[in-house]
């Protein structure tokens, strides 16, 4: 299982010496109650650790720098308890290389109206202090969240604590190393791109070996480690037979279990964090690499078909950003792949080959082994079941050429109600925000790949927020979208991103 830091954030309050040693000292208390109160809320997945008053150009920029230099910094949560002259931000703010939030908040919930006084005043004014320090943030350029409202509100705390998902994913994604195993599947365009731009956007390194070199690895997987992770698929999963010779598909199962292990040995030993493979190239494997792939995106590692890098790196970044929510309901590569077109009943039908990540199933999973008309190969062993319904985004990272531009809909998973004995692979069922018809327009006209990045434990505006972090063009497709609308804001990127 892949494992991330134990990352912190930063609270970092801003004030100035003009009111006196009372104020400062208020202020210090108060930004100790909210820290201790964040920390508390339970809603926060990470812990917030509170900062010394910053006064001046001095400690400001020596704050940002340590916070630059702390490994386990992910970020620092900005607000200013008074009037903080915005000048004393700047070196600090062009100098700091992580995650900013921007919380505009204040200590008090409601004005005291029967004892407020200009002490009073001069101390709770992060309406006019968080304005002179929002302006200096936006003359400058900088990208940050902001959220606002009171601090011990849940609503504002469940905003910070997705913004924190969204701050690990940046800090995370540089991070991210791609194997690709074999090259792009001929001919195909949308899942190609600019391996050297993506380095330089988003810090993904996308390295490319031949099948041969970890089918090596897979050869040389021992009988007892193979026959050990046999027994833990059969106590684990459902077998389903379909008429099939116990022994012979047991020996077909065990052929997935030696690539899992080899597989996974070649991207830990080569510190690897996601994985594409091809079905055109599959010299040295006797199976397509089936429920190999979908355990090792269940331990954390991201994936794409055909050598799609690109979603295999946004696989992993949602799966970072994930970690460790309580009752998750899993993230997954997946693939457009047919529709239902009856009045009332539309949506997308979701799957793939083989390699859906069994985090998002529902209720029992199954092995079958079932022909595969692709690859030239032996028939493989896959983990069968349908997703949860719920909500979740589907995202699409593409290359425009001159840009890159992610593309997330807002989509709502349906129960699979009605049997599909003859379908041997995992899917999902899908209607795409507003609804099928606007929704497939809206990711045809932006571009959209018929391969995503799909979860169901992130939202739009956390990915969003990722897409600007990283300099880039994000298209939102939810219930307010219109096409009228959609195809003004394309033309508009054009120009904008050029």
């Amino acid at each position: 299982m892949l494992k991330n830091k134990e990352y912190k954030f930063w609270f970092a309050t801003g004030s100035q010496a003009l009111y006196g040693d009372d104020c400062l000292k208020e202020v210090a208390e108060h930004s100790k109650i909210i820290v201790d109160g964040l920390n508390k809320s339970g809603i926060l997945p990470f812990e917030v650790v509170y900062k010394p008053t910053l006064i001046d150009n001095v400690s400001i920029r020596k704050t940002f720098n340590d916070a630059n230099g702390d490994e386990e910094c992910a970020g620092v949560i900005t607000w200013m308890h008074t009037f903080s002259p915005a000048k004393s931000w700047i070196l600090g703010l062009q100098e700091y290389r992580k995650p900013l939030l921007h919380l505009h908040t204040q200590f008090n919930r409601e004005i005291p109206y029967g004892t407020i006084d200009m002490d009073f005043m001069n101390t709770n004014q992060s309406a006019h202090g968080d304005r002179e320090y929002g302006h200096i943030v936006s003359r400058m350029g900088i990208e940050r969240k902001v959220v606002v409202g009171f601090w011990n509100d849940k609503s504002v705390q469940e905003r910070i604590a997705d913004w924190m998902r969204t701050a690990i994913g940046i800090m995370e994604s540089s991070h991210i190393r791609v194997l690709r195993v074999g090259d792009n599947m001929r001919n195909v365009a949308v899942t190609e791109g600019d391996k050297v731009e993506a380095q330089i956007k988003f810090g993904w390194e996308i390295d490319a070996y031949n099948i041969t070199d970890i089918a090596e690895y897979v050869s040389q997987v021992s009988k007892g480690d193979t026959e050990a992770l046999v027994e833990e698929y059969y106590s684990k999963y459902e077998i389903i037979l379909d008429g099939r010779e116990p022994a012979d598909f047991r020996k077909h199962v065990a052929v997935q279990a030696e690539i899992e292990l080899g597989f996974e040995k070649f991207l830990s030993e080569k510190n690897y964090h996601a994985i594409v493979t091809n079905f055109e190239m599959l010299s040295g494997l006797k199976q397509l690499p089936g429920l190999a792939i979908q355990r090792l995106m269940e331990k954390g590692y991201g994936f794409g078909g055909e050598g799609d890098w690109k979603t295999a790196a946004m696989v992993r970044l949602m799966k970072i950003m994930t970690q460790g929510i309580k009752d998750a309901k899993g993230t997954s590569f997946m693939e457009d792949y047919t529709y239902n077109l009856t009045p009332g009943k539309e949506g997308i039908l979701q799957a793939h080959m083989l390699e859906v990540c069994p985090t998002i199933g529902d209720g029992p999973i199954g092995i079958r082994v079932c022909p595969l008309s692709m690859g030239n190969r032996e028939d493989p062993a896959r983990l069968v079941f349908t997703s949860k319904p719920g909500k979740g985004i589907a995202t699409s990272l593409i290359d425009m050429g001159n840009r890159f531009r992610l593309i997330i809909n807002e989509v709502e998973c349906l129960s699979q109600d009605i049997s599909m004995p003859n379908l041997p692979v995992a899917s999902a069922f899908w209607r795409p925000e507003p609804n099928l018809a606007t929704g497939a327009e809206s990711w045809i006209l932006a571009g959209g790949a018929h391969h995503t990045a799909f979860s169901y434990d992130l939202n739009s505006d956390q990915m969003g927020d990722w897409a600007a972090a990283m300099g880039i063009e994000a298209i939102y497709i939810d219930k307010d979208t219109t096409i009228r609308n959609l195809k003004n804001e394309l033309r508009w990127n054009w120009v904008a991103y050029k």
